[in-house]
């Protein structure tokens, strides 16, 4: 295996974005021919030709192209892993791992981390999504650093902000029942109606599922803005969060069938994090900020409207 060091390879590298040993000098401070010896030796350790110096203007040969282009690659990684020690040596973390769960409402959540990222370019956020006990097990296995989600807020191991408050919403498609929405609606009489369910992300599931109707037809579904479609298009029912629906319980095109057997349900929305492990600065700054702005949630997305009566009619 060829000794090369990160010095030939940078002498190298500058050789080539300069066009000659002189400019590379220029580039990297350092004498000419300093940079022409690093080369020289490079090109021994890997027996091969890298420069064709044969004409006026030095040139790459084939295999100089082709072996750049890897050196690029490891000069990159080389200088991130020198950013990443120097926040290190800071105290400041370099990347921060936050999970979005299905229920939480994108655009005043995005809008909260872009803000708060955006002072803090040296920071990068890994942003990833989960459903259901996802975010949990994530955050419970070390993968993230902080989840907004529901929270099992009996979990000892957890601390939390809360967000506000989600109401999920038991919805059909106007004409999808084969009955009228506003009569009383019993598990019964939806078990031969399809059921659209939200996949769980876990690897290993820690709840069994909810609002399910034993028996039912189901469809399973990534997210909830599929099970949102679904429903819309008269192919099943389900619950689905208030925040992604305002608009269609107001138009009409989605229908709440919520009443004494199908109440729908309010989850507290929280930012969590856990409690047994230490935080960084950033991390322990974006908690903060996130306290700030808490609540993001108008009070009305943590209600569920119930079905409608008809109108009385003249007999």
């Amino acid at each position: 295996m060829s000794n090369f060091t990160l010095h030939e390879l940078q002498c190298f590298d500058a050789v080539v974005r300069g066009g000659g040993f002189q400019a590379a000098a220029d580039l990297l401070h350092r004498s000419h021919p300093s940079v022409f010896a690093a080369v020289r030796k490079l090109e021994r350790q890997l027996g091969l030709a890298l420069l064709d110096r044969s004409g006026y203007r030095i040139r790459l040969t084939e295999s100089g192209h082709a072996f750049h282009r890897k050196v690029r690659v490891l000069l990159h990684e080389a200088e991130e892993l020198g950013t990443y020690a120097a926040q290190l040596a800071m105290g400041e973390e370099a990347e921060l791992r936050v999970v979005l769960g299905d229920l939480c409402p994108l655009p005043p959540v995005l809008e909260l981390l872009s803000g708060f990222f955006a002072r803090r370019p040296q920071t990068r956020l890994h942003l990833q999504f989960e459903t259901v006990t996802g975010p949990w097990e994530r955050l419970l296995e070390d993968e993230a650093d902080l989840i907004v989600h529901r929270v099992p807020k009996s979990d000892v191991r957890m601390e939390w902000i809360d967000l506000g408050r989600i109401a999920l919403v038991p919805v059909v498609a106007p004409g999808f029942l084969p009955f009228a929405p506003d009569t009383d609606i019993t598990p019964q009489r939806m078990q031969n109606l399809t059921q659209c369910v939200v996949r769980d992300s876990a690897r290993q599931p820690s709840e069994p599922g909810h609002f399910l109707v034993e028996g039912a037809p189901q469809t399973s579904v990534p997210d909830h803005l599929m099970k949102k479609e679904l429903i819309l298009h008269g192919m099943a029912w389900g619950h689905v969060p208030r925040f992604l629906i305002e608009t269609e319980l107001r138009n009409g095109s989605l229908i709440s069938i919520a009443g004494r057997h199908f109440p729908g349900v309010v989850e507290d929305l929280a930012a969590a994090r856990r409690l047994d492990r230490p935080h960084g600065p950033v991390a322990d700054r974006l908690w903060d900020f996130l306290a700030r702005h808490a609540p993001v949630l108008k009070p009305a997305l943590g209600r569920v409207p119930r079905a409608r009566k008809a109108p009385a009619r003249d007999r």
